[in-house]
């Protein structure tokens, strides 16, 4: 009996034989990975390299650098010339730089406060700011000098050597020379070297405002000789129902019976009813003008603010409904002028005053015609309007802007020329005052309340 012969059964891949097999362009491709992971590991070394480059360089200053450049051409002439000079010069730089060097030692562990305890002035007026210094360490601080940037300028102190838990406390002046909002910090400890080759800083980010607000002095009240009613400004629109009687009419189809006038009707034996002027509640609005071609120069600009902010201080003061508006600007690359205007704060004098302190006049803002205008059309009940403009702007230009506003509107445009003689004229609805002192606001308003 012969044995049987059987076909050999195909082995399985198992999965390590799979592993051994590299698939076609494998080594390529584990290469071409290497090669990336390789580069971004030496991106991020040299990344972090730089960085502390940048901050071991930031210690240094401008007169520092020069200092360390010229001490290294001094050892590169004289050790190539054999010029003995330029070597002990170079030296003794370097001495120099290794002592200016010891004074970045240690750390600065002060804690300062920055406290300015009343943050608005009038414009002419001084604020007092306050520094707390603390160490919070268990051992003794070295001196620093303190630095407390103002506006443009920096306010610096010396700190003593502070042992542990000690404070000091300082008191520096805030000048407010001109109306605007400066800002006081933030606070930072430097630790320089007397010659000025190093300087190493903390910075606190604690930062406060100071608001100088525009000079204004007190009007006599809005509510009298501009609005007479209590409860409002009787206009030329007639209507049947309302507080401020007019006459008495025919009764005619659609007039309510409760407005039927029955003693006069039993008189004329013919239904006669009440006509009564429509009134509306007063409401005041201040518009300034922003842009620089209303006016000749910055002494005009501001007592402009200052009559703004006068006004508009009376109003709220009268807790009447005001609104306080200013010109707004044309981005620069727009194409099309944009007629639009900054609502200010008119809730309290003091948000109010804040905001006048931030204007400023610029090219591309709305002139005062094109102001009144914008006002006009967002402003509903507007019953008195001023608008405080500066010496530039025409009578023909003053007249346009009053014809923005519909009929029953008082215009009263304020027109601020230093040291002019004062003058109030009236032409229809508009009233031009002409102004050369804030003080000439207060006197003529007197004048107009008692007409």
């Amino acid at each position: 009996m012969q044995p049987s012969h059987t076909a050999p059964t195909p082995a399985r891949a198992t999965p390590e034989a799979g592993n051994a097999v590299a698939p076609p362009g494998g080594a390529r491709d584990g290469v071409l990975a290497a090669g990336v992971i390789l580069a971004i590991r030496f991106g991020r070394v040299v990344r972090a390299a730089i960085a502390r480059w940048a901050n071991a360089a930031a210690v240094v200053t401008w007169l520092g650098w020069a200092v360390v450049v010229s001490v290294v051409l001094a050892f590169l002439a004289g050790y190539a010339l054999g010029w003995q000079e330029f070597v002990a010069g170079a030296w003794a730089g370097a001495v120099v730089l290794a002592a200016a060097a010891v004074f970045l030692i240690g750390r600065m562990s002060h804690e300062a406060v920055l406290t300015l305890p009343v943050n608005r002035i009038t414009a002419g007026e001084r604020a007092v700011a306050q520094i707390e210094v603390h160490n919070p360490s268990r051992r003794l601080l070295p001196g620093v000098r303190l630095e407390v940037p103002v506006g443009e300028g920096v306010a610096g102190f010396q700190i003593p050597s502070l042992g542990q838990g000690g404070t000091h406390e300082d008191v520096f002046t805030v000048p407010g020379l001109r109306r605007g909002v400066i800002p006081v910090g933030p606070v930072r400890v430097v630790r320089t070297d007397p010659l000025g080759l190093v300087r190493r800083e903390k910075q606190w980010e604690e930062r406060v405002e100071l608001f100088v607000h525009p000079r204004t002095i007190p009007v006599p009240s809005l509510s009298t000789g501009f609005v007479r009613d209590l409860e409002g400004n009787p206009t030329r629109e007639l209507t049947a129902t309302d507080v401020s009687f007019h006459a008495i009419r025919e009764y005619m189809p659609g007039d309510e019976r409760r407005s039927i006038h029955w003693r006069s009707t039993a008189k004329t034996g013919q239904f006669m009813v009440r006509q009564f002027e429509e009134t509306r509640r007063s409401h005041l609005m201040v518009a300034l003008s922003l842009a620089r071609a209303d006016y000749s120069g910055d002494e005009d600009f501001e007592m402009a603010v200052s009559v703004a902010g006068s006004l508009g201080v009376r109003a709220i003061r009268d807790a009447r409904t005001v609104s306080v508006v200013a010109s707004e600007s044309t981005p620069e690359f727009a194409r099309r002028k944009l007629f639009a205007m900054k609502n200010l704060a008119s809730m309290s004098p003091s948000r109010l005053l804040d905001d006048l302190s931030r204007v400023e006049p610029t090219e591309r803002a709305l002139n005062v015609s094109d102001l009144a205008r914008v006002a006009a059309d967002s402003i509903v009940g507007i019953s008195l309007a001023f608008l405080v403009c500066g010496s530039a702007v025409t009578p023909a230009t003053l007249r346009q802007a009053s014809r923005h506003f519909p009929a029953g509107v008082e215009v009263i445009a304020v027109v601020c020329d230093p040291e002019i003689v004062p003058s109030f004229k009236t032409a229809g609805e508009l009233s031009v005052l002409t102004i050369g002192f804030l003080e000439d606001l207060q006197q003529a308003m007197s004048k107009r309340t008692a007409a």
